[in-house]
């Protein structure tokens, strides 16, 4: 999975921090959510503007930016 084709930095959105494109939710926000016990589904479910690759661009992101 390439997570450049769901995720992109800039900074005049949310001072920098990477973020889902066509979003304000950072990729922060995602792995909070993951790691705090909702499911994929959930997530897709409260922001219909995420999809299950972009949820995995996050995982992706964040195994390469450890």
């Amino acid at each position: 999975m390439n997570y450049r084709d769901y995720i992109e930095i800039r900074p005049d959105k949310r001072f920098g921090k990477p973020c889902l494109k066509g979003t304000r939710i950072s990729v922060y926000d995602v792995l909070n959510w993951l790691a705090n016990g909702m499911s994929k589904a959930e997530i897709i479910e409260d922001f219909e503007e995420i999809s299950e690759e972009m949820i995995n661009a996050c995982l992706a992101f964040q195994a390469t930016h450890n």
